[in-house]
Formats: C-alpha cells, structure tokens, sequence
C-alpha cells in the first residue's frame, strides 16, 4: 500500500478554463464511452444473430459456441489492458482502444464465413463489452472519490437509457435499410468519427496532473489543505489479491453476471414453459430496463453511504429471489415483478463493479484491479448459458438448475455482509 504521490503539474487551457470542475466533463466522456461499448454487448449483438445464421448459413448452436468462446478469450486480455491503462494513462488507452474497435466493426461488416465471423466476435468482445467499459468507468473513478457513487449512479442510469434502452431500436432500424453488413460499418464510423475525437480532445487522465483534487478541490502545499486530500490507501494487485473483499466482491459480482445472463439467455424458453408467450418475454424487457436506471442512480448515492459489500450482498439475494421466481411466471404480474427483481439486481451490481474497486483499493493501480476483475465478470457471464441449456435438454425443465443455482448466490449474500473493507482493516497509522 502506498500514499498518491503528488503528479507534475500539467498546463491545460482546457481545463484551466473549464468553468466547472472539469471532472463533470470527464463524466459525460466516459459515459458516452460506456455506451458506445453497445457494439460489442449482447443486447446489442442479438439483433444480429438471425442474420448471421440466414446470411452465412450457420447453425444457431455453432454462433452461440463462438459468441461464448470469442467472449472467454477476449477476457483473458483485460488484466494486461488494466496495466496499460495504469502505465500509459487512460487518454492514450481509450484512443487505442476505439481505433482497433471500430477496425472489428468494419471487420464485422465484411464477415462472409464462420471463421470470420469467430474473429469478429472476439474482438468486438474484447474490445467492446471488455476494454471500452473498462478505461471509461476508470477515468470516471480518477477523477471522483468522495461523490464517486452518485457520479457513477448518473452515469449508470444514462447508459441503461441510451444503451440498453437506445442501441437495440436503433440497430433494427438500420439494417432494414443499410443491411446488416453495413450497419456495423456505421456502428464503427461512429466510434471512429465522434467517439475517437471526442476522447482525444477531452479526456485528461488525472486531476492531479492539473493543480486538482478529485471532486474538485484545490491542491495545496499547506497542512491545512493536504489535510483536506481524500484519505485513500493504494493497493497493487498482489496487494489487493491477498484480501478477501478482492475474492468475495469478484465472485459476488461475477455470479451475477453468470446466472442474469443465463436468465437473459433463456428468458423466451423459461416463459414458455411457464405458459407464457414469447412476447411477453420480450415485453418485459421495458421494466428491466426502465428498473436498472432508476435502481443505478439510487444504488449510485446509497454506495456513497453504505458500504458496497451490502450492496452486492442485497443483489445476490435478490439474484436468489430472480432464480426461484422463475420457476412460477403463471401471470403477467409476476413476469413483471420477476423483471423488476432482474432490474434491481443488475443495477446493483454494476454499481458495486464501477466503485468498489476504487474504494477498496485507491486509484493508483486500479486498471490492473479492475482489470482482472472485468475479467472474472465477463468469464462468469460467458459461462452462464450452458448449464441451463443442457439441464433443459436432460431433464425437460429449468427447475433442477434454477434450485441448485439460487443456493450460490445466497451463500455468497451471507458471505459478502461479513466482508470488510481492506483500507478499514490495514489502515497504516498517519
């Protein structure tokens, strides 16, 4: 563990003569990054899915192999993308980042095979759902500490409405017009022709690098002052890999990543044995969505008050819950419940992804943090689906999985209200 040590101080015209602190700015960047990362999401990529199969004669289990095995692979290259952010900064890494992922959306564009198609995949996967997301809630978290939650809830609750709520609408609109190939040219001119500039000219990778503290505060060579400066300790990541917060929050949330996507996954096949229609599945999506941005931007200021371990622990009961329910959609009223439990869960979860690392462990070495933890998340999330599909196979039903799959989630609840915050723990003496 170590203190923050004071950076030189960089002469910026922009954010000298910002007019607010220019860390609101940097919010409005990596928010728009966070859902310019759509190109490379599931609910993104799904709309796509009918075309894949018709056009390049594939069948559906063969695009899903890949889709999960490019999802796998690509994260295995987030911890060394975590470490680039902490040596290079994250201005110069996010610029990287959206030239080679608008590149993979061009590629997308031109997929005509299987084996094409399996290096699209994992390279909007790694690119996108991985290392976007990643650098645009960092540079978020450099430059917020004290209202880090809250500033993240905003962002969240944005994202959900123009990403999850946006992109989806947006892409079916296109492609009856453009074709699918071309669509995912747009998506990469996008990138490449607002995205990119709007990072090179507006990113700036630390406060302090500026004569500032996060959320705004001066620096100051005087006592009073330095004592003004957020009190945070600064793990590296074989520091932070010996505590249990690391572990728990990683499972924690890498759970819930693996049995939401499961549910997502499987939502039309659950329904239908429920005796529902697959419209309903789809309808049901508006509360989701409309769920995780109220639920992010209040999760957002509770995490500024409550400790993030309650928080993962409330979504992991709540996953629980999700997992029992359903088991029993027989009304349209507990369908929409069961996608307010979803909404909730998953909100939370982000939120305790986006801040709990910061707030554990400093802001020094968080890429190569949260690096790895995005990395435990997306494989979670990349291996959901399967045993839910070949327990529906066997058995004829989801029941069996769905019961032995609430029990993880609980045992984890219980586990994460015992989890301490390391700094607490190991505070060294002032």
């Amino acid at each position: 563990m170590s203190d923050i040590q004071p950076a030189v101080i960089q002469e910026s015209r922009l954010v000298s003569r910002s007019p607010i602190y220019y860390g609101w700015l940097i919010m409005v960047v990596g928010t728009f990054g966070m859902i310019m990362t759509a190109p490379g999401q599931t609910y993104a990529v799904s709309i796509f899915i009918e075309y894949f199969i018709h056009d390049l004669n594939l069948s559906r289990s063969l695009v899903s192999s890949m889709y999960t095995a490019g999802t796998l692979v690509g994260s295995l290259v987030l911890p060394f993308v975590g470490r680039l952010i902490d040596r290079s900064g994250p201005r110069k890494t996010m610029s990287i980042i959206l030239v080679l992922f608008g590149g993979a959306c061009f590629f997308m564009g031109i997929v005509f095979n299987a084996w094409m198609l399996a290096v699209g995949f994992l390279f909007i996967r790694m690119l996108g759902q991985g290392s976007l997301m990643l650098v645009s809630k960092h540079v978020i978290n450099q430059w917020w500490v004290k209202r880090r939650g809250t500033i993240m809830g905003i962002s969240g609750m944005i994202v959900s409405l123009l990403g999850l709520g946006g992109f989806p609408g947006l892409i079916n609109w296109l492609i009856p017009i453009y074709g699918w190939q071309a669509t995912y040219m747009i998506l990469g001119m996008i990138l490449l022709g607002f995205m990119l500039p709007l990072t090179i000219m507006l990113v700036r990778d630390r406060p302090e690098n500026y004569g500032l503290l996060p959320d705004g505060e001066k620096l100051s060579d005087s006592n009073e002052n330095a004592q003004q400066k957020p009190r945070e300790q600064h793990w590296t990541l074989p520091e932070a890999r010996t505590t249990a917060a690391f572990w728990v929050t990683s499972a924690g949330v890498a759970t819930i990543g693996m049995l939401s996507t499961a549910l997502f996954f499987h939502m039309v096949s659950i329904f239908q044995d429920s005796g529902l229609s697959a419209n309903t599945a789809a309808w049901v999506y508006l509360p989701i969505a409309v769920t995780t941005a109220l639920v992010s931007l209040g999760s957002g200021i509770l995490v500024d008050r409550i400790p993030p371990n309650i928080l993962l622990a409330i979504a992991l009961f709540l996953q629980a819950l999700s997992l029992w329910m359903a088991q029993y959609l027989s009304s349209i009223t507990m369908a929409i419940s069961y996608g307010i439990i979803l909404g909730t869960t998953m909100a939370l979860m982000a939120t305790v992804h986006s801040v709990a690392w910061a707030s554990y462990f400093g802001r020094n070495f968080l890429g190569s943090i949260s690096g790895m933890a995005t990395s435990i998340l997306i494989v979670g999330s990349a291996l959901g689906p399967m045993p839910f599909g070949i327990a529906r196979d066997l058995f004829g039903n989801y029941a069996l999985v769905l019961n032995i799959s609430a029990f993880i989630p609980f045992a984890l609840g219980i586990l994460s209200l015992f989890t301490k915050n390391p700094n607490f723990l190991y505070r060294r003496s002032a």
